[in-house]
């Protein structure tokens, strides 16, 4: 997931031709071919060693190769702003300096001789890798390309440990070992690390040596007998404390910081439970000799797949309160995905990153998975939910097909059709073909292509073996085109031809798609099912009714991805509510009700939501509610006191608190006070909100108070409090919590950052201030954040309006405003 300059070969069409360093190519309407393989990787022996203090990796480099097809006299290898020292052809233990040529991003070899095809030979490279150096961006996935991290190398930050780790996708591990650094080559490994004997290193495969390397040194070996994709060797370097658990034997293990080894079986403890389900479910056993997961700080993604040791951004530890307040989405959703690559991305690797889609949506799919096993239907399908809801809502997503031969950088391929839209449509052609074929399908494409690599059409032939059906049209409709059907349901109910009518109308640009899909029709309180296909721009589809139904449920099964507009009338949700079986028919029963809330159906079917057995449907339904009715308020707000005091879910417990919060009442005030109590930071925060709107002065000193101990919601909540009622002293407070906050908490942060802002006498705070919000609309502008930041900006210069500092902060506000009205 690296943005990095490519420096394209131009292959020759002899067998022995040299090959030459060419120039990227100019246009992003290039087709994007599979590279193709005049060298074929064998194995990588690495021997490194660090210098902390320059940022530099000194390594020692065997490499050996086979022709691939053709004979060859010549070598290219990626390898990325490098020092290269010497190379040399391998005779018997001896080697035999080579002619090359570098131009600081490829490495071209002359052998000196034909090489026949499928013939071994290893080339000797001694080089020196300046990752610091190196003049490389990241991409939206991921923020960085050096491929080689070093961490607080110098100590020179207190508190944070020092370590070294490697990110490489897509290919960035050219950035601190020359190899071919594309998906369709693998690799057998062997990595010797020199270290300071006070640190513990991690790598692919197997410990098999550690020795002494010279005072205060030691030298650890680890090796790979399996082949793999460079973009994931890996190595780590750090102050790690490692917890082992196994799985059949084989060694599974968690690296993290000591001070959250705690823990380590509460953050990663599923991990054996998830080999045995994915192994059972694929049909194919993990299939690598170990797994490890490591965590790094200041990491430049969220995880990586790396064979056999995992990485994780610094999210995934935490201390045991902390942990309280995670959701499946934080990092167990991440075990699960970077679990499942194992099989696909690592097992069976994307031939190109044009198809990503093998990789990437298989590990997206994964999260429904595990979800739906180890929580229930529910929470299977809210997490199928969000990552749909996650495609539809991307900008420019419904512009790009799922397997892309153009692009303008293989970092676009890191997107939300790749990952979500995909793990939507593999949960799709899940239900479609049923649970046992579908598995089938996918454990013929996993052995036939066992530590090689895929493509969309080998999984197409793999589920057409295990169905019999012809899927050429499913593929060509979903993983080839662009975009998603957009429909309007409409329902007539004929009494005199005892019929009911559903008008099914595409709306979407372009052909029409084909839909398979199930109908549910509810009579006398019983449903039967259905099956029909959509072809047409409009389709009606007529079922036997000789009475109108309380219920037509289109999309039974509730996986098609697609958007609808179903305009059933409110008596049908709310009856869709209490009958119909999934997660989504309830969830489009809540959102239906909240749009009608006048309605005393719809009233009553958001208190029925208040009770919901999934916790994301009672957080829903309170998020839905309009406290100002005088009905709804009544009938809800005990349920809500409950909520707030005893659900077993601390989100639901917040949220509770929040909407009580809102309602200003001073009988809340205990139930806010005592909610301080909790060891839930989520539950506090929301507490200390519902306090600050009845008693300020007591909030702010309870906030105060928190200083010492807070993290995530309750560190949102000081800065609401702050920007309520507190003073210029709180500020540089404020701005350090906003600063160190994700993206998320720092728009959740905002009201209260805007609202101080425009209380505080003091042009530094000023500057400062605005600064950040205008930086936050320019960067996030294209998600459509820039209105409500101009309107907060808005605000700020009308509460300085008649303050000392008003000519300031209009000119900061205006400087500001124009900057995020400039950004594209």
């Amino acid at each position: 997931m690296r943005n990095l300059t490519v420096l394209l070969l131009a292959l020759a069409t002899t067998p022995a031709a040299a090959q030459q360093l060419a120039t990227p190519p100019s246009t992003t309407t290039l087709y994007r071919a599979t590279e193709p393989k005049v060298n074929a990787l064998v194995h990588t022996k690495l021997e490194v060693r660090f210098d902390y203090a320059k940022r530099y990796l000194y390594g020692r480099e065997w490499v050996t190769l086979k022709p691939y097809g053709y004979a060859t006299d010549s070598l290219r290898l990626d390898a990325k702003g490098m020092d290269i020292k010497s190379v040399a052809l391998m005779r018997g233990g001896t080697p035999q300096p080579l002619k090359y040529r570098y131009n600081g991003w490829q490495l071209a070899v002359q052998l000196g001789q034909v090489v026949p095809a499928g013939e071994a030979y290893t080339v000797y490279i001694d080089y020196t890798a300046k990752p610091d150096e190196l003049q490389v961006k990241g991409s939206a996935a991921i923020a960085g390309a050096k491929g080689l991290y070093f961490i607080n190398p110098d100590s020179a930050v207190a508190g944070k440990p020092v370590q070294i780790w490697t990110q490489g996708e897509t290919e960035a591990n050219s950035a601190w070992f020359p190899t071919i650094d594309k998906p369709n080559q693998k690799t057998t490994t062997e990595i010797s690390l020199t270290v300071p004997a006070k640190y513990v290193t991690l790598s692919n495969g197997q410990l098999v040596a550690q020795a002494a390397a010279g005072p205060g040194l030691r030298r650890d070996t680890w090796k790979m007998d399996q082949p793999h994709a460079p973009y994931l060797v890996m190595l780590a370097v750090g102050d790690f404390k490692i917890t082992k658990d196994t799985w059949r034997g084989k060694e599974v293990s968690y690296y993290l910081e000591p001070q959250y080894a705690a823990q380590a079986r509460a953050i990663f403890g599923k991990t054996p439970r998830m080999l045995e389900f994915f192994s059972q479910r694929l049909g194919v056993d993990f299939p690598w000799s170990k797994y490890a997961q490591v965590v790094g700080r200041e990491y430049v993604a969220g995880a990586m797949e790396n064979t056999t040791a995992s990485l994780f951004g610094e999210h995934a530890q935490g201390t045991a309160r902390e942990l309280l307040d995670w959701e499946y989405t934080l990092v167990e959703r991440e075990i699960a995905h970077e679990l499942f690559h194992h099989w696909f991305g690592d097992y069976v690797t994307c031939e190109s990153w044009s198809n990503l889609t093998v990789n990437e949506s298989f590990a997206n799919f994964s999260e429904v998975l595990w979800a739906e096993h180890e929580y229930g239907p529910d929470a299977g399908a809210a997490q199928a939910y969000r990552s749909l809801r996650t495609y539809l809502r991307g900008p420019g997503n419904s512009q790009k097909p799922l397997v892309r031969f153009q692009y303008a950088d293989k970092e676009d391929m890191f997107d939300g059709v790749s990952y979500q839209k995909g793990g939507s449509i593999l949960n799709m052609l899940r239900a479609h073909l049923g649970e046992d074929v579908f598995f089938a399908g996918l454990k013929t494409y996993l052995t036939r292509n066992a530590f090689g690599t895929g493509e969309a059409q080998q999984l197409r032939l793999a589920l057409e073996e295990a169905s019999g059906q012809d899927l050429n049209w499913f593929f060509n409709q979903w993983y080839y085109r662009a975009g998603h059907p957009i429909v309007t349901i409409d329902y007539q109910w004929d009494a005199a031809r005892q019929r009911q009518a559903v008008v099914v109308r595409q709306t979407q640009p372009g052909a029409p798609f084909v839909l398979p899909l199930q109908v549910d029709v509810y009579t006398n309180g019983r449903a039967r099912r259905y099956p029909a296909t959509l072809r047409h721009a409009v389709d009606t589809l007529y079922f036997p009714a000789p009475t109108r139904p309380e219920l037509v449920n289109v999309d039974a099964q509730k996986t098609l991805v697609w958007q609808k507009q179903d305009n059933k009338p409110l008596a049908d949700f709310a009856y869709q509510y209490r009958h119909a079986p999934t997660f989504l028919d309830r969830r489009e029963a809540l959102v239906a009700a909240q749009t009608q809330l006048s309605d005393p159906l719809a009233q009553k079917t958001l208190v029925m939501g208040l009770q919901d057995k999934s916790d994301v449907l009672r957080g829903l339904a309170i998020e839905q509610l309009n406290l100002k009715n005088d009905t709804l308020r009544k009938a809800a707000a005990p349920i809500l006191a409950r909520l707030a005091t005893s659900d077993p879910s601390v989100q639901v417990q917040a949220a509770a608190l929040l909407a009580l919060g809102n309602l200003k009442q001073k009988r809340y005030t205990k139930l806010f006070t005592k909610a301080l109590d909790s060891k839930s930071y989520r539950v506090q925060g929301a507490a200390l909100q519902g306090l600050a709107a009845l008693q300020p002065t007591q909030a702010l000193a309870r906030a105060t108070a928190f200083e010492a101990d807070n993290k995530g919601a309750l560190t949102v909540a000081l800065v609401l409090v702050y920007g309520q009622a507190g003073s210029l002293a709180q500020w540089p407070s404020v701005l350090a919590k906003f600063d160190a906050a994700d993206t998320n908490n720092r728009f959740n942060m905002m009201s209260g950052f805007g609202a101080m802002l425009g209380r505080l006498d003091d042009p530094t705070a000023l500057t400062q201030g605005i600064t950040r919000i205008k930086d936050m609309g320019v960067q996030f502008k294209p998600y459509g954040v820039d209105t409500p930041l101009l309107a907060l900006l808005q605000q700020i210069r009308q509460q300085q309006s008649t303050r000392p500092n008003a000519a300031v902060a209009a000119t900061l506000v205006a400087q500001a405003a124009a900057e995020i009205e400039a950004a594209k």
